[in-house]
């Protein structure tokens, strides 16, 4: 019988919301084995790590989640009760930013690359429609990309490892667009950064600002459900 070729395996980073469903299935559709990577870091809105179990089952791919409670440093909206989730948009990077949060996910995702022997990591970050981090630049997944090959085992003995960033200059309705024609369920997913323990929106906030004016944009009939 002729031998099957193994797929390439792949960490990918599932919050449980709209961007990281949609780069699960891009990553599926192009052929890689996916271990998909969800972190508690103490976020207000919890929900969405019960979204991303559900989409990472719907998938059928292993699904690990890391607790690592940056809400005992604090310092952002999503991680201190003390900062209120603002309701209306803000300049500059919003409170909602949570100091260093991409550069802690996409380290972990790199050792669990490591050890599954795994090059290539796939992070849902966006450049177009988002909120003003500055973990989510071009400029910043080329510089983590660089640290990979000088900080690992892998990239010492040669290895190259790939940051892949497919949504990074997709508009949001482009992303919508993208993961209805893959199938991606966007009703059991959950981007509110002010979410309910059922995973409600609050509607207000700039994600769900964001994600309702991506599904209008795109056409589509929005499912998100709102508290």
């Amino acid at each position: 019988m002729p031998e099957i070729a193994t797929k390439k395996p792949a960490v990918v980073l599932l919050s449980g919301g709209l961007d990281s469903a949609t780069t699960l299935a891009l990553a599926q559709e192009q052929g890689f084995a996916c271990h998909a990577l969800s972190l508690d870091y103490g976020q207000r809105h919890n929900a969405e790590l019960t979204a991303a179990q559900r989409i990472a089952q719907g998938a059928g791919v292993e699904h690990k989640v890391v607790f690592i409670g940056m809400n005992v440093i604090g310092g952002s909206a999503l991680t201190d009760a003390a900062i209120a989730v603002p309701d209306h948009a803000t300049e500059g990077i919003p409170v909602t930013y949570v100091p260093a949060r991409n550069t802690v996910f996409l380290s972990l995702a790199l050792g669990w690359a490591e050890v599954l022997g795994a090059w290539d990591i796939f992070i849902g970050v966006n450049a177009v429609d988002y909120s003003g981090y500055p973990d989510c630049r071009p400029e910043y997944i080329a510089a983590f990309q660089r640290l990979a090959q000088l900080a690992t085992k892998g990239g010492v003995e040669g290895g190259e490892f790939h940051v892949h960033t497919p949504l990074i200059q997709l508009s949001k309705a482009d992303i919508i667009r993208t993961g209805t024609r893959l199938g991606v369920n966007f009703a059991g997913t959950v981007s509110c950064y002010a979410a309910d323990k059922d995973g409600r929106a609050c509607s207000r906030c700039d994600a769900c600002r964001l994600r309702a004016a991506g599904f209008q944009a795109a056409g589509i009939p929005d499912p998100t459900r709102y508290a």
